[in-house]
């Protein structure tokens, strides 16, 4: 078998520690920076589009999200829902509003979901919360054309499982036609071997029960229809392009539309971070994959 397993175990904390993989800046200061650029990039999302923040979707005190509307939103529009990373255990909805202006002002509507991160959040519960809250905006929006998913690091394991929600007990189908996974964790067992897992407290069932690796469903008709592109940086880790790779060629041999894209010159940071660029390949390919369905 090999792998990860055979690593010794600095080996393993350095493969999961995204921040030591960018030649931009060193690991304490790309985390910093990259929640000033996502906090700076919401803060100028929220004061130039128009917004309905902290929308609870359910009772607890995390269970809320932002919406960035487009100028006419009383047509019919995509829905685009950001979930944010940051291991499961930092971040929220406030810094991951940075990406809507250039698709806001293209008719979609962008959503940045909370979820409670560790240690106050469980992994079951972080994944029941994304899951209940799209079916909350399909129940509360009943215009939306079509569901995106975009999800960055942890966020995109949180996206992924979203992929593969038995939704007979939710009440509704979300139309989800394209899922964007940047820099994801799609096998949370090697997670247990490192320090992320101090906070997260996982259990070996409980990483299997949450690893989209495990738990790829075959494409329904629908989900032929549905585009999935996986995105893994240039500079991203050994370990982390792995399993992109190994997600992406699961998901296709279960007869689902993937595409992989392996960005050059971006670490795991900058990757997301410019998705408040017009011009940026990801959001380029955002608003391909959003017209795609509606042309």
């Amino acid at each position: 078998m090999g792998g990860w397993r055979d690593m010794p175990a600095e080996a393993l904390e350095e493969q999961y520690s995204p921040s030591r993989w960018s030649p931009r800046l060193g690991s304490d200061t790309v985390v910093q920076a990259h929640i000033a650029a996502t906090a700076a990039g919401t803060r100028r999302a929220r004061a130039s589009v128009r917004t309905s923040l902290h929308v609870p979707y359910g009772d607890g005190d995390g269970e809320k999200l932002d919406i960035y509307f487009p100028a006419d939103p009383s047509g019919t529009f995509p829905l685009l829902v950001y979930i944010h990373g940051g291991y499961w255990q930092c971040l929220s909805k406030d810094e991951s509003g940075f990406a809507a202006p250039p698709l806001v002002s293209r008719g979609v509507a962008v959503v940045a979901v909370g979820y409670d991160t560790a240690p106050k959040g469980h992994m079951d519960t972080m994944v029941l919360q994304v899951r209940r809250s799209l079916a909350f905006l399909v129940q509360r929006y009943p215009g939306i054309s079509g569901v995106y998913l975009c999800g960055h690091s942890a966020g995109a394991h949180l996206a992924a499982m979203v992929l593969s929600t038995d939704w007979t007990e939710y009440g509704v189908v979300p139309d989800i036609k394209g899922a964007v996974l940047v820099s994801g964790v799609y096998d949370l067992e090697p997670i247990l071997h490192t320090y992320v897992n101090d906070a997260l407290n996982m259990s070996r069932e409980v990483a299997q029960r949450n690893s989209p690796m495990l738990h790829v469903t075959p494409a329904a008709p629908a989900a032929v229809a549905c585009e999935v592109l996986v995105a893994v940086a240039q500079h991203d880790s050994p370990e982390f392009r792995r399993q992109s790779q190994e997600y992406g060629q699961a998901l296709r041999a279960a007869g689902w539309s993937v595409s992989l894209l392996d960005l050059a010159g971006v670490d795991h940071f900058d990757i997301i971070e410019k998705l408040s660029e017009e011009s940026y390949i990801l959001t380029q390919e955002l608003v391909l994959q959003l017209q795609a369905a509606h042309d």
